[in-house]
């Protein structure tokens, strides 16, 4: 199983006719920078060695992340995401296969080296101690340092523009223990700039943050990438939000295949519903969200402002209700109707009038008829 483009191709005859056609998405590595895979497997070795054969996660992976490019690794949970990532980090051994950056295979790079190459954030808790977060930044230049480890005039103008450039100047000289989880990630984001590597893969970065922070730092990995030349991994569960910011995806499928491409390639192939639908939830390739999935058990005619009418059609569909088609069918008893102020009316198939200025109380009273 290789993955090329937005799609999977099974077998070198296909590969070739893909390649020949123009539509091969991997990047040459080589002369474009970046993270690269080949032939891929990752999963767990057996326990004592040699007996039993290792655990395969995934396998065959021809992956491609490009220099300048926010990079997003989505899947359900238990798919194999966090693996990839720990063997693509090093912190995992590849069951086989290559993985290259700029071209040079990291299992032949000496650590010091790898680690001006490549910067790690993780989600496991890192314990500051006392440092401030200046100095938790500044850990970052170690790999640059000579064996004093002592920072030099650079080393420290760098750790600077690391702190400026995840928003963070003005925590520099907070102690890092002291710090909320989203400014404790901007600082591990600082940290890992700090390195000034190559690739920075990031695992998680975004869980336990408020919508905001969330945000805010996706945007900024993905200006980091752009405006510096970064090639940036992150593995997410934030699917919308990184469906809208992601300049490519890497989406481990329910039969731990891989699929790359944009965004739209995947949400139009089918591929983002196909690895997220469930029972009660369904992915919207319009709107880019998902929505629940449940039988209407009536309809409602609707009449009202522009605005309104995606907030009406949510609150309906909350109680079971469809908007109706004018256009289909005789009109529904129950009619719905909004103004420019806010205000709504419901009219029931029984001739009750209920005026509100809240979606609250009109959910509430389509509740019980």
């Amino acid at each position: 199983m290789s993955v090329v483009g937005s799609g999977i191709v099974n077998g070198s005859a296909e590969a070739a006719v893909q390649h020949a056609s123009g539509t091969a998405g991997e990047p040459d590595d080589r002369s474009c920078g970046g993270l690269a895979t080949r032939r891929l497997t990752v999963g767990y070795r057996a326990r004592l060695r040699g007996r039993g054969p290792g655990r395969a996660v995934l396998s065959g992976l021809d992956l491609g992340a490009r220099a300048g490019e926010l990079t997003v690794l989505l899947g359900p949970n238990g798919a194999g995401k966090s693996t990839l990532l720990r063997t693509l980090c090093g912190l995992l051994p590849p069951l086989s296969g290559q993985i290259r950056i700029g071209g040079a295979d990291l299992t032949h790079e000496p650590p010091t080296a790898l680690a001006r190459r490549l910067a790690v954030v993780l989600t496991d808790r890192v314990d500051p101690g006392l440092l401030s977060v200046r100095e938790l930044v500044g850990l970052g230049r170690h790999p640059h340092t000579r064996f004093t480890g002592r920072l030099t005039a650079a080393d420290h103008a760098v750790v600077e523009w690391s702190l400026d450039a995840v928003g963070a100047g003005h925590l520099a000289d907070r102690p890092a223990a002291e710090l909320s989880d989203g400014e404790r990630q901007r600082a591990l984001t600082a940290r890992a700039l700090a390195q000034e590597p190559e690739v920075i893969l990031l695992d998680e970065p975004t869980a336990f943050l408020d919508v905001p922070s969330r945000v805010a730092l996706t945007v900024l990995l993905r200006d980091l990438a752009r405006d510096k030349g970064l090639t940036v991994v992150v593995s997410t569960h934030d699917l919308e939000l990184a469906l809208r910011v992601a300049d490519a995806v890497w989406l481990v499928d329910r039969e731990a295949r891989v699929r790359t491409g944009a965004p739209e390639d995947l949400v139009r192939s089918g591929a983002v519903s196909d690895a997220f639908d469930a029972d009660h939830l369904a992915f919207d390739p319009a709107s880019g969200s998902f929505g629940l999935r449940r039988t209407a058990r009536a309809c409602v005619a609707v009449d009202a402002p522009p605005d309104l009418l995606p907030l009406l059609e949510r609150a309906l569909a909350r109680e079971g209700l469809a908007m109706a088609d004018g256009d289909a069918g005789p009109a529904p008893a129950t009619r719905v109707s909004g103004d420019a102020e806010g205000g709504l009316t419901l009219r029931g198939p029984d001739g009750r009038v209920v005026h509100t200025g809240s979606f609250q109380e009109l959910t509430r009273t389509v509740r019980t008829w």
